[in-house]
């Protein structure tokens, strides 16, 4: 007995195999995730472990209290130090043209799920030299690692009101910083930028710079990614193709990520190459149908080991998507933004802003 395929359902079969064959080339390693950091579970029963307060500072600028934490906490680099789990994280106040300027707090647990806060920031706009970045929309998005004489080293966004610049500080504690002005100099001193990951080892709970041919590496961006090597994790130098930043990681058409690419956490060096956990914004008309426009969810991909420009491997869809109620209605609807990530007690715990408003955590 014969039978016939009508010509319609033959063509679009071939359409189909050819789009997913498409995909495959355009992502490679996308059907293989041993390499990726998979999975984690948000944890329900604590979440979220952090939310805006009523705690009071004296801005050196405005020269009276206000109440720091009150509107939105959100964003937090993560750290071990002393055995405990470190949040650095953003917040904001609700005054100013802005309504809201960013600060950094600091809140410190010992089992990695439960905080208690400081009561003032630690980072913060202030009147020196970096006053004309910094104020008055604040420091936003923190990210820290550790250097090799144990030094903390934190890339952050300076935000004047009009543009978003990527700036570098230190601490020998997570206390007192010094802060180094912007990674972006000369012609690119001005252009808007943000996020930065760097490139680290994993010792223990440690994650410590690492050069990578004779070079530190910092990934960056929320459009594209881009590049910035540094001989002394101060001063920072951008790769460039063709006069221009060279993009390293871009969003996909169809997929979580079709609208930006931006930086999560550090980039850490694995056997298999260089893992950087990122988020991704979905386009409204050309991006992923089964999730929300503009969501924010978290993919992840691979650089080779001994160029951190190219891409080898990229997850095919997010491992974390807006689905709780903080997640999904807050400052920004739909945002699960990945930013602090330490390896703790033998497992890994991801700490990432929901909705712009709260914190939240995912195990591994």
């Amino acid at each position: 007995m014969k039978f016939t395929v009508p010509i319609v359902v033959l063509t679009l079969y071939i359409i189909s195999c050819k789009t997913e064959k498409n995909k495959v080339a355009e992502n490679p390693g996308a059907m293989d995730t041993a390499w990726a950091l998979l999975p984690f579970v948000k944890v329900d029963s604590v979440n979220p472990i952090l939310e805006p307060g009523k705690n009071t500072f004296r801005c050196p600028i405005l020269k009276r209290d206000v109440r720091w934490d009150e509107k939105d906490v959100f964003n937090p680099a993560a750290i071990v130090r002393n055995n405990k789990v470190h949040l650095v994280f953003r917040a904001e106040d609700t005054i100013g043209k802005f309504a809201g300027t960013s600060r950094l707090g600091l809140a410190v647990s010992d089992d990695g799920l439960h905080f208690t806060k400081v009561k003032e920031p630690v980072f913060f706009p202030d009147n020196d030299s970096l006053k004309l970045y910094e104020w008055e929309g604040g420091v936003e998005d923190p990210r820290i690692i550790e250097s090799e004489d144990g030094f903390y080293v934190m890339t952050y966004t300076a935000y004047d009101g009009y543009v978003a610049r990527l700036m570098i500080a230190t601490s020998p504690d997570l206390h007192q910083w010094t802060k180094h002005g912007p990674a972006l100099q000369g012609k690119y001193k001005n252009t808007w930028s943000k996020s930065g990951a760097i490139v680290v080892r994993q010792e223990s709970s440690r994650f410590i710079a690492t050069k990578i041919n004779e070079k530190y590496w910092m990934y960056f961006g929320d459009t594209d990614l881009f590049m910035l090597t540094s001989d002394d994790l101060i001063h920072w130098k951008p790769i460039e193709e063709g006069g221009k930043l060279k993009s390293v990681l871009k969003p996909r058409n169809g997929y979580f990520d079709s609208r930006l690419v931006e930086s999560g956490p550090f980039a850490l060096l694995t056997n298999d190459g260089i893992l950087l956990i990122y988020n991704g914004m979905n386009h409204n008309t050309n991006g992923d149908t089964t999730l929300a426009q503009g969501a924010y969810c978290m993919g992840q991909a691979l650089f080779a080991k001994t160029d951190p420009t190219a891409v080898i491997k990229r997850l095919e869809k997010n491992f974390i998507k807006p689905s709780k109620p903080y997640e999904i209605t807050g400052q920004i609807n739909q945002v699960c933004f990945a930013e602090g990530l330490v390896n703790f007690k033998n497992r890994w715990l991801l700490y990432y802003g929901t909705a712009d408003s709260k914190i939240a955590v995912a195990v591994k």
